[in-house]
């Protein structure tokens, strides 16, 4: 069972999308990256409240 998708017809909603790289799919699910991520977006989130409250 093969599966033949065509991804070159004109103006269609498949033509427009772009397939992520194989970096950006190991980035999505690293966990370390993902921990990463987090405690760089708290202390970004931390720093605008207290910079708030002083």
């Amino acid at each position: 069972m093969s599966k033949n998708i065509d991804k070159t017809i004109p103006y269609s909603n498949n033509s427009f999308a772009t397939e992520p790289t194989r970096m950006v799919k190991f980035l999505r699910v690293c966990f370390l990256y993902q921990v990463y991520n987090f405690f760089k977006l708290n202390l970004k989130v931390m720093r605008i409240v207290v910079g708030g409250h002083s």
